[in-house]
């Protein structure tokens, strides 16, 4: 059966990142008219609609599931129900599931409608106050460190602010990882975006990192924002990943001791990050930072 043969539709739902009043009526309006409704957690999705009176069946359609039930879903619409989608938070398929919902349903031709709503990381590179004439999104960063280092060593070159999404508990590692990559960038910490404890945390890359270490265990969901590169720090990225094969080692380290030292990174962490960076004893490398910092 064709669209145009059928009354159904797919709403692609964007729900509140954390403040209910951030609800739109187009989004209340689409759960009402919703024959039944797919979503992440049937527990979140539930509180959202009790606080709407809205009672309807839930399907749950998690990344986990939705591959193997998108079919089925997509054949509902075709047949003239209306179906609405909604992740936990924010707009669905952004770093959430949805996405392959959609794909199915444009392959099939059922019609689909998507209600805007809050965004996580958009809400953040405002709130941030870090350039935002060309970002690049991320998601989440690889678990382990050094393919941490190694994915933001391949986004050094993006002409512009970069946002991932992270837990709690690994915040203060990829901070590390992003202090070494990008020691002279801007960095934000945004967490518990639109809450009550809503916090913005700004510093260059090596100091938030320090800061965040400080601190105890960090709560909600995060997004961290990266500025873009400065005027020649491209040239700087190329010669620390070794597109410059030619320098000596040496100079090499004692030049971003030099720079680090110049934007007030402390000794002890420019001790830490250079020398996993040239797999020198720390010791050494902050004896260097000391004697060129005398």
């Amino acid at each position: 059966m064709g669209a145009a043969a059928t009354a159904g539709r797919l709403y692609i739902v964007g729900t509140p990142i954390g403040n209910l009043g951030d609800l739109t009526p187009r989004a209340a309006e689409a759960f009402r008219a919703a024959d039944a409704i797919c979503c992440e957690d049937t527990r979140v999705t539930a509180k959202l609609l009790a606080h709407l009176e809205v009672s309807r069946p839930l399907i749950r359609c998690d990344e986990n599931v939705i591959a193997s039930r998108a079919a089925e879903i997509v054949e509902r619409v075709l047949s003239g129900e209306t179906i609405a989608f909604a992740s936990d938070a924010g707009m669905p398929s952004v770093s959430d599931p949805g996405q392959l919902l959609v794909d199915a349903a444009r392959e099939a031709g059922a019609p689909v409608e998507v209600i805007p709503g809050p965004s996580a990381c958009v809400t953040a590179l405002v709130s941030s106050g870090i350039s935002c004439d060309h970002f690049f999104f991320e998601g989440f960063l690889p678990r382990k460190q050094g393919e941490r280092v190694r994915r933001l060593q391949e986004l050094a070159a993006v002409p512009g602010a970069l946002l991932f999404y992270e837990s709690p508990h690994r915040a203060a590692a990829s901070l590390d990882a992003i202090a070494t990559v990008f020691p002279q960038r801007m960095v934000a910490l945004c967490r518990e975006l639109t809450k009550l404890h809503e916090e913005v945390v700004r510093d260059v890359a090596p100091r938030l990192a320090e800061r965040i270490r400080e601190r105890e265990e960090l709560r909600g969901e995060i997004v961290i924002v990266v500025a873009p590169p400065a005027e020649g720090e491209l040239d700087r990225l190329r010669a620390m990943m070794g597109a410059d094969a030619a320098e000596d080692p040496a100079a090499a380290l004692e030049r971003d001791i030099r720079d680090a030292l110049a934007a007030g990174e402390p000794a002890s962490a420019i001790a830490k990050r250079l020398s996993q960076q040239y797999s020198r004893r720390k010791r050494e490398v902050y004896d260097l930072v000391l004697r060129l910092q005398g």
